[in-house]
């Protein structure tokens, strides 16, 4: 009798390239893909801290999301996207219990609203930074979501134009790992 060996195969890493000539511009490459995306006003850095406005330069598993149901429809993914309400909020005060955390709202301590009016989080990815095994002011909410116009920098996400994301989303994992270079 003979066994059958099973090999999983991991999927590729999906790598943020920094942009040599702006260093809140990145390249997004997963496999053949390659888009172009807009990272920290301040750039990055391996010593991310709470408000420092940079990406962590980092490998982060993708968790899961969150979707505006009501703007976004028909998305093919296998990653667990939640559908967004107006109640969740995201805590990024790093002397609340609750830090780095999906909250409900009423919530008095600092947050952000992940129903936010101006469709950056249309569809948004919660990347693995700090959020399993959380450190106080070592940085939160460092997700994957949609971009301003003309790419303007983020907080310290990494964002996508939507066509883009909607062409990513069908080839990502839960786990799968977000490497910033």
């Amino acid at each position: 009798m003979t066994r059958k060996i099973e090999f999983r195969t991991l999927p590729p890493k999906l790598l943020v390239r920094p942009s040599p000539l702006n260093p809140s511009r990145a390249i997004v490459q997963l496999g053949h893909l390659t888009f172009q995306a807009a990272i920290g006003r301040n750039g990055r850095s391996v010593f991310k801290r709470e408000g420092d406005g940079k990406t962590p330069i980092a490998q982060m598993p993708l968790l899961y999301g969150f979707i505006r149901g009501e703007r976004i429809r028909a998305v093919q993914t296998r990653l667990s996207l939640r559908r967004a309400v107006k109640s969740m909020l995201w805590c990024d005060a790093p002397g609340d219990p609750n830090y780095n955390r999906l909250v409900r709202a009423p919530f008095k301590p600092s947050h952000e609203e992940i129903c936010r009016e101006d469709r950056l989080y249309n569809v948004c990815l919660v990347l693995d930074w700090n959020v399993r095994s959380r450190q106080r002011n070592r940085g939160s909410a460092i997700f994957m979501h949609m971009i301003r116009p003309g790419y303007e920098p983020t907080a310290g996400c990494v964002a996508l134009h939507p066509r883009d994301m909607r062409r990513l989303l069908p080839h990502l994992r839960p786990g799968q790992i977000i490497q910033v270079l």
